[in-house]
């Protein structure tokens, strides 16, 4: 179905692979074309609750873009790949449905920017970070600039995307951009219990929670709010709500049902 990805789907989680390990799992023109159709699959499939996305092989997630396509890019064509690589990375961030990126090496460049992007990151002890753009003669072109600021914070972002420096996965964790640092034979096994998890919520709750705490980020603590009680307001007229609090009240485990 793919040439550079894998696809498959369990008890309601996507697996997505980026199966480039020879390469890396460098995204290339070909890769993002796929993920972009993938993730709009998954986007659609009411069906799909949740994703979990890793790259093949034990040596990286994503190394970064494929460099021998980047140096064909002049001033107009770099935009463009760019402004593609973001529309894929915002189709990531806004699905809808969390996305856990299961980090099990290198992060680097357009690597970290993909993880950025997701919603949870479970990394491997042995995972490298960083976006090392700047030593390439140009900055981060899928979000990095953005996504990594609003992660750490302007000062710590200076540091690394000027310095381009590598940074650990205990370091990461320390900055608060990982959620949990796990030996890489436990990799996949966490992040699958962290999906379970994510699953078995009421997705309608879960679909209004993503798209509040995002929009906190892109405006005014008022119209934060407003929209936070907007979708306070959809959800409270759920049957899930309904169940939910009948559930509490007659202290037994709710049954979700996504509506």
């Amino acid at each position: 179905m793919y040439q550079n990805i894998l696809f498959e789907v369990k008890e309601h989680i996507a697996f997505v692979t980026i199966n480039r390990p020879e390469k890396l799992n460098a995204l290339n023109h070909q890769t993002m074309l796929e993920l972009k159709d993938v993730f709009t699959k998954i986007k659609n499939d009411d069906e799909i609750y949740v994703v979990i996305i890793t790259g093949a092989g034990e040596k990286a997630f994503v190394a970064g873009a494929d460099i021998a396509e980047l140096n064909k890019l002049d001033a107009v064509s770099g935009r463009e790949f760019a402004e593609r690589g973001q529309e894929v990375f915002n189709l990531i961030e806004n699905l809808g449905k969390p996305v856990i990126a299961a980090v099990n090496g290198y992060a680097l460049g357009g690597g970290s920017e993909l993880a950025w992007a997701c919603h949870f990151r479970i990394a491997s002890e042995n995972a490298v970070f960083g976006q090392p753009e700047i030593d390439l003669g140009i900055i981060p072109g899928y979000g990095g600039t953005q996504r990594l600021t609003r992660l750490v914070g302007k000062t710590k972002a200076m540091e690394l995307i000027l310095t381009g420096r590598r940074f650990t996965a205990k370091e990461a964790y320390e900055m608060g951009v990982v959620n949990k640092v796990v030996p890489q034979s436990e990799l996949m096994k966490e992040a699958e219990e962290l999906a379970k998890v994510l699953a078995s919520k009421p997705q309608i709750a879960i679909r209004m929670a993503i798209k509040a705490v995002n929009m906190a980020y892109e405006t005014t603590l008022s119209d934060g709010l407003h929209l936070e009680a907007t979708l306070f307001g959809i959800c409270c007229g759920t049957e899930d709500f309904k169940e939910g609090t009948s559930a509490f009240l007659e202290k037994r485990k709710p049954v979700f049902k996504n509506k």
